[in-house]
């Protein structure tokens, strides 16, 4: 690896921290702001057909839109590790990050809590001077979950 993509890859780390985050803190517009204008999201293995669109987003806007409206009031916490990133070209890059989340519903709630493991499978580009993801795929390897009494 070249030193500029040694600089990539740690730059691709700290934009997953942002959006780990952001996400978990609830801030929506800093959430938005980690991915392309036009990135797309698939977490059509997690939510199915019953989710809006199938569980297929394009959009930032939509993203993060699609995302609050799933846990805006779930308390989150999510975990990235062990990052596999490649770095393409100068302005592209691809990774695989080991993820853990636990999610926590507010009372009244028919789900208590979920516990998942898996896979963010993403791609990332960089324009005007930052990398931001273009596309993200979560794939789950379990998913615990406790529902309400």
């Amino acid at each position: 690896m070249s030193p500029e993509d040694l600089i990539a890859v740690e730059e691709i780390k700290a934009l997953k921290a942002r959006y780990f985050r952001c996400m978990d803190t609830k801030n929506w517009v800093g959430f938005a702001d980690q991915f392309t204008p036009d990135a797309a999201l698939d977490v059509s293995g997690e939510m199915g057909a019953s989710a809006q669109g199938g569980g297929f987003v394009r959009g930032r806007s939509e993203i993060a839109a699609f995302v609050r409206g799933a846990i805006d009031t779930v308390t989150t916490v999510h975990h990235g590790h062990m990052p596999e990133i490649d770095i393409v070209s100068p302005t592209s890059a691809t990774g695989v990050w080991a993820m853990e989340d636990m999610l926590r519903w507010p009372e009244g709630s028919p789900i208590r809590t979920l516990h998942g493991y898996g896979h963010y499978h993403e791609t990332y580009e960089k324009t005007e001077g930052r990398w931001q993801i273009a596309s993200l795929k979560l794939t789950r390897l379990r998913v615990d979950v406790e529902m309400a009494d």
